[in-house]
This record gives structure tokens, sequence and C-alpha cells, in this order.
């Protein structure tokens, strides 16, 4: 990006696995910045990290933080994005957020620029970053959606631990290490820290990805639900999630099956979408056994598709394969991503 002008940027939350994932893509990008601020809890000021080279002191975040910064970045969790979000706004920042705490709000856009990039401009300070999965499934399925119409989404996640923090990788480490050695397994974060059972995930897989809810959908099911269909403007599309941890530590998989309104839709139709889509890269020939994994997709901007078949019992039913990295395009690329739109359009 070329640019004369430049900004005052804060990162609230920079020492957790996002907020060092948005230094480096603030960085990588030669983002315009005339004043960096990294801010986070009082346990982790005093902290150095690196940017460009320079030597850069954590903070402890305050109201009084946001005085003159343009833009704020946040991934802290929804508490401190509560406490802080309208504090920075109040002072001028505009808030990119990247917890849940904003995104069904009625007045906050939820972007991926992909997809809705026009919704930024509709912000009245906060822009919400919606959650991993759902980024890297809304992207694939755009371009899909605008030229074929979309009835329904059914999803499986296959969702990597560091999604759940930077403890939860951690767990896995340790436990994969005892039950190489034959050791008990230790499990005191996964599948919810907060909940009240854990279990482990080394060489095991949990159907549980935040806390239950009424209906019997956990919480992250619901925000895929409910988020996707905020992102197509489509309130009454058809949406079903189930979201499952496994023992990986980067990207996120996804088993996608979408219902389209147009017939005659071929394989190669999708495909060919796909292959020009923005952001999208199609890995997809059974021949060669070519398709994403977590592990090619990882440290990737892009979100990766493949395994494009039709369902076999329904003429506009088809089936993929999405793979992206959860902490760059499900989290601190995306937030960067709609940072740069706000400023090559002028939209602060």
């Amino acid at each position: 990006m070329s640019h004369t002008k430049t900004y005052n940027v804060a990162i609230v939350g920079a020492t957790g696995a996002v907020g060092q994932k948005m230094l480096e893509t603030l960085e990588d990008r030669n983002f315009p910045i005339n004043e960096l601020k990294l801010l986070s809890s009082s346990r982790s000021a005093g902290l150095k990290m690196s940017f460009k080279g320079e030597e850069k002191t954590v903070e402890e975040a305050t109201p009084e933080s946001f005085e003159g910064i343009d833009i704020a970045l946040f991934s802290a969790g929804g508490s401190v994005s509560k406490k802080f979000a309208h504090e920075a706004v109040k002072r001028g920042a505009v808030v990119i957020d990247n917890t849940s705490a904003f995104r069904m709000a009625e007045d906050v856009p939820l972007v991926v620029p992909e997809v809705n990039e026009e919704d930024i401009k509709l912000h009245k300070g906060i822009i919400a970053n919606p959650n991993c999965s759902t980024i890297q499934m809304v992207a694939a399925l755009e371009p899909i959606r605008k030229a074929l119409g979309m009835k329904r989404i059914i999803v499986s996640t296959y969702q990597a631990v560091s999604g759940a923090g930077t403890e939860a990788a951690e767990e896995l480490r340790e436990q994969s290490q005892a039950f190489l050695n034959g050791e008990e397994l230790e499990a005191n974060i996964l599948p919810v820290k907060g909940d009240n059972k854990h279990s482990p995930i080394a060489f095991n897989a949990l159907p549980q990805i935040d806390v239950f809810q009424e209906n019997g959908y956990t919480y992250e099911e619901m925000k895929m639900i409910n988020e996707t269909k905020k992102i197509m403007h489509m309130p009454d599309l058809s949406v079903a999630a189930t979201c499952v941890r496994l023992p990986f530590f980067t990207s996120h998989a996804e088993s996608v099956y979408v219902e389209i309104e147009k017939d005659g839709v071929t394989v190669e139709d999708i495909q060919n979408l796909l292959a020009h889509a923005p952001g999208i890269v199609l890995e997809d020939d059974p021949s060669t056994q070519t398709y994403p994994t977590p592990l090619s997709a990882a440290e990737k901007r892009e979100v990766f598709v493949g395994r494009v078949r039709k369902d076999l019992d329904h003429e506009r039913g088809f089936h993929m394969w999405v793979v992206s990295d959860n902490l760059l395009k499900g989290a601190a690329w995306n937030s960067v991503q709609i940072a740069e739109r706000i400023v090559s359009n002028e939209w602060l």
C-alpha cells in the first residue's frame, strides 16, 4: 500500500495469539502507521514486542490510552471490548473488534471485506470482525451465492486448538507428550475453559466449542448461524452448524454443504466461480489428491477450497472443503483488511 497520510493505531490484546498476528500483519502489509500503541491487561504490561525492528513496550489499557488514536484493533476478549470500545470511540477512534461483544448489535457492521465491504461505511465507530469459522465459510460461499443464489447451508467444522487461545495449544502439547509416554492426561482448558467439565483434546475430537445453549446447539454453532445470515443480508437463509475441536494447532477446516437456487449447475461452474473469487484459492484435483489441509493453509492469508462435488440426491446441492488459517483470515488479517479498506475509501 502506498500512502502519504498516516494513522495512529492501537492494538488491544497485543500479547495474545491474535494480537501478535495483528502486529505481524500490519508490518507485512506496510500499513501507513504514524504512531503504534500496544495495549494489554496489567498482567502483560511492560512486555516488549518488536515492530519493524523497533522495540515497543506494551502498556496497560486505560480509557486515556485512546487519546489521538485513529484505528483501534481489539482482540482481548469480549469483556475488555465492552469496557473500552466505547471509550475509544468517544475519543475519536474507529474500533475494529475481534470478539463476539458487538457482532450481532443492530448498528454494528459485521464485515468480511470480500463479502460485504460496503457495510463498513455504515459504522458508528465500531466494526465487528466475525467468528473465525464464519469468515472463511462466507468468503468461500459468497461468489456462489452472488451468481447462483443460495437456499441452505449445512456445515461441520474441524477446528484448531489455537482458536481457544495459547493455553489450549499448550494443553494439547502437554497431553500429546503424556499420551505418548503412557501417562494420565490432565485436562483443564478444553472444550471450554469456563465450563464445568474438561476433556483431553490430544488424540481426541470434542464436539463442543463454547457453551451449550438451551436449543442444544453450542454458542459457536449459533454464532456461525446468526453471523452468516447477517453478513450475507439473508435473515431467512437456512443454516445449520456442528462445530468440533480437533488436535491440531492452526487452521480451521470445514465440510460445507450448500443448496443453490439455479438448476443445471455443474461442479466446473462452481470451481470456476471459486477460482476467480477474491481471497480464495481453489486447490481441487482428485486425480492428483490435491486439496487443502490445515498444515498447507497455515501462515497463509487466503481461504482454500477443494473437494467440490455435487450431492448425489439433490439436484442443486453441492459439497466442498474449506480451510483457512484461523489466526490470519479468521482474525488478524480480516481485521487489518477492514482497516485497509477504511483507509483507502476514507471511511474513518
